[in-house]
């Protein structure tokens, strides 16, 4: 396993943005530190405070036991957001960790259609979102999360990454 921890970030507005990444797997398919650091800083716009997190990308080994353990799901999944809550009266600006699986992400870019670095770019944005509060719980949740899904990765040039439904109309 690699940890790296990427060089401290200064937004537009003057936060911060610390960002560890650990590649606890052997073998390539994973994303660049700097494409993860990108598409993290856009998934936190507008960033107004000091911001830590964590990610840690793993085989499905570590996914399915992961998702086992917390969600009582026994498969490896793509992604899994780890919000943190400190305890009262500690400050801290660590927003959770994500973990992302990389032969689930690069299986599922290929079953879709998709090329790698966006699925990519969308698993990162989805788990950060989920890290900041929004979830897709409810048909409502799930529409405004999608919409600013599709606006962040729309200012990284990713297309949306949801089909849209078709619907067909038929005239007799």
């Amino acid at each position: 396993m690699s940890a790296m921890k990427t060089p401290t970030v200064k937004t537009e507005g003057g936060a911060t943005l610390d960002l560890e990444v650990q590649y606890a797997l052997d073998g390539s398919g994973a994303p660049s530190q700097q494409d993860l650091r990108r598409w993290t800083l856009a998934a936190l716009q507008p960033l107004r405070q000091p911001v830590e997190l964590v990610i840690r990308i793993v085989d499905e080994t570590e996914s399915r036991e992961l998702n086992s353990r917390y969600r009582g799901i026994d498969r490896p999944t793509n992604v899994l957001s780890f919000p943190f809550e400190a305890p009262p009266a500690v400050a801290s600006s660590h927003l959770g960790d994500l973990v992302i699986c990389a032969p689930v992400v690069n299986r599922e870019a290929l079953e879709q259609h998709k090329p790698e670095q966006h699925h990519w770019a969308h698993m990162v944005v989805h788990g950060i979102l989920h890290l900041r509060g929004y979830d897709h719980q409810s048909d409502e949740d799930a529409s405004e999360m999608e919409a600013l899904e599709k606006c962040v990765l729309q200012q990284l040039g990713v297309p949306a990454p949801y089909r849209e439904t078709e619907v067909t109309v038929t005239r007799t």
